[in-house]
């Protein structure tokens, strides 16, 4: 069974109007630099990402109020720092920066994964020698 999001369509269903991100995306970057279409495409689906976990998060808080209707602040308090304290992401912020690099490198491989519609490799990352110093 495909995971679903809130309003019960399957995740992969959910996006966003590839136009309006990719002026977005052009907008935020000097005119001079190019973003290739499958970096577009990981970035749109980040964004559909960060806004399902958000409204994941604003509906937890609006259901401790016993109330049927998120509204702004649920969302605010969901993005507050009330809310990083919860049990979901209270590992995260003890993590050292090699985990958080690990971690970060994971995450990416997954995305990669998906985006090539291949199988996740879960092999060691390397370790970047430009980062050491």
């Amino acid at each position: 069974m495909e995971p679903m999001d809130i309003v019960g369509k399957a995740k992969e269903d959910a996006s966003l109007p590839k136009a309006t991100m990719t002026k977005i995306i052009k907008e935020m970057l000097p005119p001079d630099v190019r973003v290739a279409r499958d970096a577009q495409d990981l970035l749109i689906e980040c964004c559909v990402e960060f806004i399902n976990l958000v409204s994941s998060e604003s509906n937890e808080v609006c259901n401790k109020e016993e109330r049927r209707t998120i509204a702004p602040e649920h969302v605010l308090k969901a993005l507050g720092q009330d809310s990083l304290k919860g049990a979901k992401w209270s590992n995260r912020a003890e993590m050292t920066e090699e985990e958080a690099l690990a971690e970060q490198q994971r995450m990416f491989a997954e995305a990669r994964a998906r985006m090539n519609g291949g199988a996740i490799q879960s092999k060691e990352p390397e370790a970047d020698q430009s980062l050491e110093s």
